[in-house]
C-alpha cells in the first residue's frame, strides 16, 4: 500500500516550487527533503557546493552493497523572466482546469526531483529492495554550470555507481544521449586614449572583430553531423566594449554558446577558438584570451543496456503505452557524472514533464504524469536492482 496520496505528492511538489531557488538557495529544498527523509529514517547528508552558505547538494542512500543505481535530479531554477507574462503565480502550484500544475520549476525539474524522492521513501517503507544500492543525488546549479554534478563527481559519489537515472523532463520517451555545452569568453587588452588622438591607444575592439570574423569563416567550413545528435552550434551570443563614445576601449569582450556532439565535440572547439587566436595574434601583433568557463561534454551510450531496456519496456508496460529511445539536444548534470563512464555505462533519463515546458512562462506538468511517475520509479527500480 502506498504512504503517499495523490494528494500528498502533490504538497510536496507545491512546497518546493514556493522555495525560491533562482540559480541559488538549494539548500532550502535540501532541508527540506532531509527532513522529509529523515521521518522514515533515511540517512541524508547536505554538502555544500561553491563554498556557499546557500548552494548545496543532499545525497541520501537506501538498500546496500552492489550494484548502485544512481538516481537524480536538479533543485535550482531559471529565472521568471517578465514577470507580468504570467498568467499563473510562478512560485506558487497552482492547477489548471485540465490538471495541469503550473509553477516555475514544475517541469524542469523540480517534479522529477520530488518524484524521486517520494519514490525512495515508498521503496523503504515497502520493504521490496532486496539487492543493491539506491544512491538519491539531489544536485545544486544545474542551469548554469552543473557545479553540484561536479561536486559529486570529484568527491567519489560515482565512483561505485553501476546505473545512472535522471529524473528531467523527458515524459514522452527515455533519452539515452545528449549534446554538450560549452561557453568560451574571448577578450582583447587595449590601451585607452582620447577617439582625437587614436595613435596614444589602442582599440580592443578592432582584434575582437577580427576574431569573430574569422571564427565565423573557419566554423562555416565544418561538415560534421551526428545521424543521432544532428549537427554542433556555435553562436556569439554576447558583445561587449568601450564604456564611452569617445574614448578608445581599452577592454573588448565576446561571449559564445556551443553546443557538441560526440564527433565535434568541447575540445574540438577549444581547439577551433585557439587556433583562431593565434592567428590574430601573429597578424596583428595583439593579445587575446581564450577562456572556456562553462564545460559540459556530449552524453553518449550504445542504449544497449540493462537500465534503459528496462525502464523502456516497463513504461509501455506501466504507462499502456509505445515508447521510443530518444535522444535531446539539452544538457544535464550526466555531463559531470559520467565524465568517466563509457559508451557501454547503463544511463537514461526519463521524468515527468514535457521538456518544451522547459523554462517557460506558465511553466506546467500534468499532475497526473507527475503523480504517476513516483508510482513508476517505485516500482521501476526494485525490478532492476532485484534481479
Amino acid at each position: 500500500m502506498s504512504i503517499f496520496s495523490d494528494e500528498d505528492k502533490v504538497k510536496v511538489l507545491s512546497d518546493i516550487i514556493e522555495i525560491q531557488t533562482i540559480n541559488d538557495n538549494e539548500i532550502e529544498v535540501a532541508q527540506y527533503f532531509q527532513q522529509l527523509f529523515n521521518n522514515y529514517d533515511i540517512e541524508s547528508k547536505i554538502i555544500n557546493v561553491e563554498g556557499s552558505n546557500t548552494r548545496a547538494n543532499l545525497v541520501a542512500e537506501i538498500g546496500s552493497g552492489s550494484p548502485v543505481l544512481g538516481v537524480s535530479g536538479h533543485m535550482d531554477v531559471v529565472t521568471t523572466g517578465d514577470r507580468d507574462s504570467w498568467n499563473y503565480e510562478p512560485f506558487k502550484l497552482t492547477e489548471d482546469e485540465d490538471g495541469n500544475l503550473h509553477g516555475r520549476g514544475s517541469a524542469d525539474m523540480k517534479s522529477g526531483t520530488a518524484a524521486l524522492a517520494l519514490a525512495l521513501i515508498e521503496i523503504k517503507e515497502a520493504g521490496t529492495l532486496n539487492n543493491g544500492t539506491i544512491r538519491f543525488m539531489a544536485t545544486a546549479g544545474e542551469e548554469i554550470t552543473s557545479s553540484g554534478a561536479e561536486t559529486f563527481y570529484k568527491q567519489g559519489y560515482m565512483n561505485d555507481v553501476d546505473a545512472l537515472l535522471i529524473a528531467e523532463p523527458s515524459q514522452d520517451g527515455p533519452v539515452y544521449t545528449h549534446k554538450g555545452t560549452m561557453d568560451i569568453r574571448v577578450t582583447s587588452k587595449g590601451k585607452s586614449a582620447h577617439s582625437s588622438m587614436p595613435e596614444l591607444g589602442f582599440n580592443a575592439i578592432n582584434p575582437l572583430a577580427d576574431f569573430i570574423h574569422y571564427l565565423n569563416e573557419a566554423y562555416s567550413k565544418v561538415d560534421v553531423k551526428s545521424d543521432i545528435l544532428g549537427t554542433p552550434t556555435m553562436n556569439g551570443t554576447v558583445i561587449n566594449g568601450g564604456d564611452q563614445v569617445n574614448s578608445i576601449p581599452d577592454h573588448a569582450e565576446a561571449l559564445f554558446n556551443m553546443r557538441t556532439i560526440p564527433d565535434f565535440d568541447n575540445e574540438d572547439f577549444e581547439k577551433l577558438f585557439n587556433q583562431i587566436k593565434e592567428r590574430v595574434e601573429q597578424a596583428k601583433g595583439v593579445q587575446l584570451s581564450v577562456e572556456p568557463y562553462v564545460n559540459r561534454v556530449p552524453v553518449y551510450t550504445t542504449a544497449n543496456n540493462k537500465l534503459i531496456k528496462d525502464t523502456q519496456s516497463f513504461a509501455q508496460t506501466f504507462f499502456n503505452k509505445e515508447f521510443n529511445l530518444t535522444s535531446t539536444t539539452a544538457t544535464t548534470d550526466a555531463s559531470f557524472f559520467m565524465k568517466d563512464k563509457d559508451e557501454d555505462f547503463s544511463f537514461v533519463m526519463f521524468g515527468p514533464g514535457d521538456p518544451g515546458q522547459a523554462h517557460q512562462v506558465d511553466e506546467y506538468v500534468s499532475k497526473t504524469v507527475y503523480t504517476q511517475f513516483v508510482d513508476f520509479y517505485t516500482e521501476l527500480f526494485p525490478k532492476y536492482l532485484n534481479r
